[in-house]
């Protein structure tokens, strides 16, 4: 029954971005709400609710630091205070306008072309944080490696707390699970490439950063906080 948090991009509340986000995965992570999912051409609801779940119960967002348990004698109060000083020594991240891609089957929506400015934004938040995170126990080291990894992604699991990080990190908002079925896939791709066009016409800024909090690991995560970037320098 652990309590855990992270450190994400949640977009601004009532934004066209994060709306989007909430509507198609059916949960507001600001308030807790549920939403009702929209109707898509050719999707059974049913199946577009169940390809939704893992994003929905994480809520919608990109991570720049994984979800953590609280390392021994830290509070979520210090957690929030250094998220606070943290967003106030650092300029907002600037990036190309987002796009809808397959990563490993499922769907995200991620910078069009690279962006150093989150890049870095996110290696730095990895490095600051995570003398916060208690270390991973020996169940959650062997689940993460249920999963294929490469030796690198093995070294920053051991190291970070997670195998995706610096040179493996890629910025992405999940909207769907894998899809192994490739007739599906791209339908879904066809149809989330439509309904997400909207959102993925302007530069992508990140201004704040979100503390998400979650009470054990059958909880939706929540955000419980979210600081403004408004340092003088990346």
């Amino acid at each position: 029954m652990t309590r855990r948090y992270a450190i994400y991009f949640a977009p601004p509340p009532a934004s066209a971005l994060a709306e989007l986000g909430a509507e198609l995965l059916g949960r507001d992570p600001e308030t807790g709400e549920a939403r009702p999912q929209p109707r898509l051409d050719g999707i059974d609801p049913d199946r577009f609710h169940a390809i939704t779940a893992d994003a929905r119960h994480y809520g919608f967002h990109a991570t720049l630091k994984a979800p953590f348990a609280l390392a021994e004698g830290v509070s979520g109060d210090t957690l929030h205070g250094a998220a606070e000083a943290f967003a106030a020594g650092r300029a907002p991240a600037t990036g190309p306008a987002l796009a809808l891609a397959s990563i490993g089957g499922f769907l995200a929506l991620v910078p069009s072309v690279d962006a150093p400015e989150v890049h870095a934004l996110a290696d730095a938040c990895v490095e600051d944080f995570d003398r916060f995170r208690a270390p991973l126990t020996a169940a959650e080291l062997e689940r993460r490696r249920r999963s294929p990894l490469t030796l690198t992604q093995d070294r920053h699991l051991e190291r970070w707390g997670y195998p995706y990080v610096f040179e493996e990190f890629r910025f992405h908002m999940t909207l769907t699970a894998r899809l192994p079925d490739k007739a599906e896939h791209d339908h879904v791709r066809a149809v989330l490439a439509e309904r997400t066009a909207p959102v993925c016409v302007d530069p992508l800024r990140i201004d704040a950063i979100a503390v998400y909090e979650q009470s054990d690991r059958r909880a939706p995560f929540l955000v419980t906080g979210r600081y403004p970037l408004t340092g003088a320098s990346a």
